[in-house]
């Protein structure tokens, strides 16, 4: 599973370096998915549940689930939130970022910042003896305090021998609910958070999901394994 998540972390550093204006957004999903092959693993996203491609690409007002596009360009000003799931020898691995394109303004700034300072507070709190609501909270905690608004229509979950497992993490909630942490536990927190409202409208290609007020929305995502000394990154190449 280290190996898969590996993959996924390499990948999104390397797509990095491809974010500028100009590309497109199957020029990204292209390039991934030869990264992905070429380290022998497997896309995990093409083909499930029918999705057509390797990468989930999402700009702006996108929350999730974007198809990449060769008529889809990136511009100067806009975010785009890349999610990426790795298959390698019987273990998944997911995570996903929002990076910036060219300049962006200080308003998509701190939703980025704030947006990814919310998935650590969350990744804190998987712990042995914790329970899975006291991730949720202290999301949605976070966010909330800054001004911004949780996602409720799609959460993050448990990962493994399959992409998607119990228990389901929803970013909101109280603490002190639903089941028990244990130690060897691996999951995939995912907070999704919008400038505006955190309701959502799915499009007529039945996958992108967006804002429906048509404000910012960002999403930032890791896998994580619970040890006995607390969480542990493995969709990560450099500890923070």
């Amino acid at each position: 599973m280290a190996v898969a998540c590996r993959i996924v972390a390499e990948s999104l550093e390397e797509l990095k370096g491809l974010i500028s204006p100009g590309v497109t957004t199957l020029e990204l999903d292209s390039f991934v998915e030869a990264f992905i092959l070429e380290r022998g693993g497997i896309p995990a996203f093409k083909g499930y549940r029918g999705f057509p491609n390797s990468l989930c690409t999402s700009i702006n007002n996108q929350v999730v689930h974007g198809i990449p596009s060769s008529h889809s360009k990136l511009n100067d000003g806009d975010i785009v939130s890349l999610d990426l799931g790795v298959f390698y020898d019987g273990y998944y691995g997911d995570a996903a970022v929002t990076y910036p394109v060219g300049n962006i303004n200080p308003y998509a700034e701190r939703l980025l910042e704030v947006t990814e300072e919310s998935l650590y507070k969350g990744i804190e709190m998987a712990r042995p003896d914790k329970r899975v609501s006291d991730i949720s909270s202290a999301v949605q905690f976070h966010v909330e305090k800054n001004g911004y608004s949780v996602v409720r229509d799609f959460v993050g979950h448990g990962i493994g021998r399959d992409l998607h497992e119990e228990p389901q993490i929803p970013n909101f909630g109280s603490s002190g609910q639903g089941p028990r942490i244990k130690e060897g536990m691996t999951f995939a927190i995912e907070p999704m958070v919008n400038t505006g409202d955190y309701a959502v409208v799915i499009l007529e290609d039945k996958w992108t999901a967006v804002t429906k007020d048509g404000s910012l929305s960002a999403h930032f995502e890791h896998t994580v394994a619970v040890t006995k000394d607390g969480p542990v990154i493995l969709t990560q190449l450099k500890k923070k």
